[in-house]
Order: structure tokens, then C-alpha cells, then sequence
């Protein structure tokens, strides 16, 4: 199974939270290709955070989380988002972490090889076309019933950039709403979880060093009632980021905000139209 759905147990709301990076899996032809060693797997994951939202559905929104690790399909990437040196015999285009993970963020090689055409059709077959028809399905089934649907794609970042990102050695905020400029959801849904992260005690950068990947842009049309907000929580404030464990006081700390954060959006009732109040 690449992917699992969780209903709400309690009465519905119009939020879908997705968890797209949390998984480790990895099948057997995937894990033939992989020169990333294990533990980059660990470190290139967003750990637990399946686990920080397991509540979710407790507070009427519906959870949607991928098993499978980003080296085999990274689920927050465009279909085409495919890197010449990943994939064999594709136009050039450099993209070392687009679908397909050539590089570990600390620079060292994720495949053996480049991948066969067919071993990419395969991956986008079985794991990433399922995931996006599944949670389409999920944003259209809540507007048709609440005439808007809001998506939370759920994320965990390192506290500092590596070396592969933008920002190498820099400290990160506890929190980064990411909207790509403002333009994936209301006002209402950025402000709320901006403003529940400092009632929290968290330090917040919206958009600072990531605006929202594919899920959000794609997915995040306010004009038409569907709104997406990416939100990257430093994973400071749950784990050791260096043996990889959770922290049990601050990982329950860092649940009641996501916690609150799924149950506020659902009492939002952002309106039709363009991005902003």
C-alpha cells in the first residue's frame, strides 16, 4: 500500500491534510537503484509527521498519508519535474530534486544509475497518479459538500539548511506557512495558522525559505473555493535531528498545535474569489 486514507470520526469538515513525505518505503525494484544510504532516507523524511497529525480526523478532517519514501516518488512534484540525469533519455533539464531524487540534501547520490523510461512509468503508474487522482477526488468531494475545501499539505524541515538548499547553514523559523506569495488560499487560512503558531510561542517566516511546493500551487485556486496552505514545522521542535528520535514532551507540544491548527481551519468559511481578505 503507497498510500492510506483516514475519515474523520467526528462530524466532517471541509479539510484535507495531506502528508506526502513521511514514508520510508521502498519496494524491492525502487530500492535496486537507490545509492542513497540509509540514513539519508531518515534525514531526507519528514519524520513523524504522520504521527503529529494523527488527529486530524479526530477533528473532522480528513487524512491522507504516503508510505512510500520521496526517493522513490516525490509526491510534492510536478509529473514533468524530471531531472535529464535522473531519467535516461529525457530532454536536459537540471533538476536534482524533482520527482526523482538524484542527490541526498547533503549532497551525496541517490541513484546507481540514471533511471529507465519504463522504471519512471512504472513509479508514476502504481504510487503517483493514484496519490493526485485520490486526493483530488478528496478536495472535489468536500466542495461539492461544503462549497469550499481547504488543503493543509503537512511538512517538517530541518532546522538548518544543508547544503543542497537555498539557504545552506542558516537557523529556520519554527514555522513556515508557505502560499506561494499569498496566492494559494484566503487570508483568513494563512493568518490563522500564523497567528495560532505565536499564540504557541513559535517563531513564524511565511514563505521563508519555502513558498508551497506542487501540492499547494496546484491545488490552490481560491477563486474557485479551493484553498492550500504548506506548513513546515522546524523539526527542532519534536525530534533529535541527530539520532532521528522523537522528543516526547515537545513532540505532545508541537501535536496540540497541529491539532489546533486542523480544527480552527475547519470553522473557517473563506469566500469565493481571489486570494486575500
Amino acid at each position: 500500500m503507497y498510500f492510506s486514507v483516514v475519515e474523520p470520526s467526528v462530524a466532517e469538515t471541509p479539510v484535507v491534510v495531506e502528508v506526502p513525505h513521511a514514508g520510508l518505503g521502498c519496494d524491492p525494484i525502487a530500492l535496486a537503484t537507490l545509492a542513497a544510504p540509509a540514513r539519508a532516507l531518515g534525514r531526507d523524511a519528514d519524520l513523524y509527521v504522520d504521527r503529529l497529525f494523527e488527529g486530524a480526523p479526530r477533528q473532522g478532517a480528513t487524512l491522507l498519508i504516503a508510505h512510500v519514501s520521496r526517493y522513490v516518488c516525490d509526491l510534492n512534484r510536478a509529473e514533468d519535474d524530471v531531472d535529464s540525469l535522473a531519467v535516461a533519455g529525457l530532454p536536459p533539464r537540471a533538476s536534482p530534486h524533482g520527482l526523482i531524487w538524484r542527490s541526498t540534501t547533503d549532497g551525496l547520490p541517490a541513484l546507481t544509475e540514471p533511471l529507465q523510461r519504463a522504471e519512471l512509468e512504472r513509479r508514476l503508474t502504481l504510487i503517483y497518479r493514484p496519490y493526485h487522482a485520490q486526493l483530488q477526488a478528496l478536495l472535489r468531494e468536500k466542495a461539492e459538500r461544503f462549497g469550499h475545501a481547504i488543503l493543509l499539505c503537512a511538512h517538517s524541515m530541518p532546522s538548518r539548511g544543508r547544503s543542497a538548499h537555498r539557504d545552506p547553514g542558516q537557523e529556520r523559523a519554527d514555522v513556515v506557512p508557505g502560499s506561494r506569495g499569498r496566492s494559494s488560499a484566503h487570508d483568513s487560512v494563512i493568518d490563522g495558522a500564523e497567528e495560532l503558531a505565536r499564540r504557541h510561542g513559535l517563531s513564524v517566516a511565511h514563505d521563508q525559505p519555502y513558498k508551497g511546493g506542487f501540492s499547494t500551487g496546484h491545488y490552490g485556486r481560491p477563486r474557485d473555493g479551493l484553498h492550500a496552505l504548506q506548513l513546515e514545522l522546524a523539526r527542532r521542535l519534536y525530534m533529535d535531528e541527530v539520532s532521528l528520535s522523537p522528543r516526547a514532551e515537545s513532540f505532545a507540544r508541537t501535536r496540540r498545535y497541529c491539532d489546533e491548527l486542523v480544527a480552527l481551519l475547519g470553522r473557517l468559511r473563506p469566500p469565493k474569489g481571489s486570494a486575500g481578505p
